[in-house]
C-alpha cells in the first residue's frame, strides 16, 4: 500500500499515485483530494522505500508506522508534532522504537513522520504494508515503456536508399 503513497519535495501532505503518462505522474492530494500531474523535474519518493535509522539495521518506514500505530490505536497521534518540543519528541518516539539513532535521527524527521501518519490515519489509510504485487506490476510497466522506445531515425535504412546508395556510388571509397 504504501509503494503508491508519495512524499513531493516543495507539495505539502502525501500524495497518492493515479495514473503515469508521458513524462509525468498523475498524483491526488491525501490532503484535499485534489488531482495534479508531477513532472521528472520533481524530485518524488515512495514512502515504501524510505528507511529510518536505528542502532542496528535500518528500519522500513512501513514497519515504523505499523508500531506508531499500535501505540496509538490507529488514531490520530497523542502527540502535535508543531507544538512539541525537540526532547518531547524523541522521548515518544522512543517509546514506538526504542532503538532509533538519536545523533542521525533528527527531530525534524519525527515531525514529519507524525504528520505523515496523521494524514494517512485521516485519509482511512492505516494498511502501512508495501505491496509486494505493486513493485512486480510498476516493473512490468517499465520494461513496456523501455520497449516501446523508437529506434533512432538515423539508423533506419530502407531498401530504396540503400538501393540507391549502391547504385549512385555515394559512400563508396574514391580510388
Amino acid at each position: 500500500m504504501l509503494r503508491d503513497i508519495l512524499s513531493i519535495t516543495g507539495k505539502p501532505g502525501l500524495y497518492k499515485l493515479v495514473s503515469r503518462g508521458n513524462n509525468m505522474l498523475i498524483v491526488e492530494s491525501l490532503l484535499d483530494g485534489k488531482r495534479v500531474p508531477t513532472y521528472a523535474r520533481d524530485k518524488i519518493v515512495s514512502l515504501g522505500e524510505i528507511s529510518m535509522y536505528t542502532m542496528g539495521e535500518d528500519i522500513a518506514l512501513s514497519e515504523v508506522l505499523t508500531k506508531l500505530g499500535e501505540k496509538e490505536g490507529l488514531k490520530v497521534a497523542s502527540i502535535d508534532p508543531k507544538k512539541a518540543d525537540n526532547d518531547e519528541l524523541r522521548d515518544f518516539f522512543g517509546e514506538v522504537l526504542p532503538d532509533f539513532d538519536r545523533d542521525r535521527v533528527y527531530p525534524s524527521d519525527i515531525r514529519k513522520l507524525i504528520q505523515w501518519y496523521n494524514i494517512l490515519i485521516n485519509a482511512g489509510i492505516t494498511d502501512f504494508t508495501i505491496d509486494e504485487e505493486g513493485e512486480e506490476l510498476a516493473a512490468v510497466e517499465e520494461k513496456k515503456m523501455e520497449t516501446k522506445k523508437p529506434a533512432p531515425k538515423a539508423q533506419v535504412k530502407t531498401q530504396k536508399a540503400a538501393a540507391s546508395s549502391a547504385r549512385t556510388g555515394v559512400g563508396a571509397k574514391k580510388g
